[in-house]
């Protein structure tokens, strides 16, 4: 059976030009700190496996569904599971990459507790997810987004350095967000009782990936030349504050 696509698999489509171009500077950072055995959690539509997989010996990406025509390199391989738990011996890899994938799973404490596992010592989980205090909806596809404290004592539980990033814009990319923004108001204010935040998860999903598709494509062709001009070199990662996107945190684990 074919997984649902949805908004949440990043795609090259040009209404997802914002959201792609954010994604990819994670992919180009993990690169300049990865080396060795290297594990990817959430592989999604694969288009991060080409920028991450030279920098390693070899390369592993796993997600619960395996995307029609992935492509991978000579020294990658990839495994399809549900995770947690993680289906690898205690210290398989010196590092793992995981990219708004957390935010997606109920037991995330166990989560970071199986990636701490199988890091060998002194490895490195780099991890990126959603800033809380920027969204401007719910999401209901997420079981929870975090704040940069929530997010921080989370991965502190089980990592004993922990490198604090985010991901800011530029102005360009400022522009669209507010013009997001103007969006999803068009579109609550036809939830004066505010059941998105009171209704199950799953009986919003479906009409959030419609209407988020059709927000998307609204702003491409209201603002064609603004959503198309975003480059990877609009976002940039910072000391993480309020105003990032995405947190990009980099958790070491304790040498022995």
């Amino acid at each position: 059976m074919k997984p649902v696509i949805t908004a949440e698999r990043v795609s090259r489509d040009a209404s997802d030009n914002y959201v792609f171009q954010r994604s990819l500077l994670a992919y180009e950072e993990a690169a300049k700190r990865i080396a060795g055995r290297v594990l990817e959690i959430g592989t999604g539509s694969g288009y991060g496996i080409e920028v991450v997989a030279p920098h390693a010996d070899h390369f592993i990406t796993l997600d619960k569904h395996r995307t029609e025509g992935l492509r991978l390199p000579s020294n990658s391989e990839f495994r399809e599971a549900k995770v947690p738990p993680l289906p690898f011996p205690d210290g398989s890899f010196d590092c793992v990459i995981t990219f708004q994938v957390i935010e997606h799973i109920k037991q995330d404490e166990l989560f970071v507790r199986e990636i701490s596992r199988v890091l060998k010592p002194g490895g490195r989980l780099i991890v990126t997810t959603p800033n809380r205090t920027m969204s401007l909806t719910r999401n209901p596809w997420h079981i929870r987004e975090y704040d940069l404290d929530q997010f921080f004592h989370l991965l502190a539980a089980h990592f004993d350095s922990i490198e604090r990033l985010g991901v800011e814009g530029n102005e360009r990319v400022m522009a669209y967000y507010e013009k997001n923004r103007e969006g999803v108001k068009r579109i609550t204010r036809f939830d004066p009782l505010k059941l998105q935040y009171r209704l199950p998860r799953w009986m919003l999903q479906i009409p959030y990936d419609l209407l988020n598709r059709l927000n998307r494509r609204r702003l491409l062709s209201e603002n064609n030349d603004l959503t198309r001009s975003i480059r990877m070199e609009d976002y940039r990662l910072v000391p993480a504050h309020e105003g990032c996107f995405d947190w990009f945190f980099v958790a070491t684990k304790k040498t022995l």
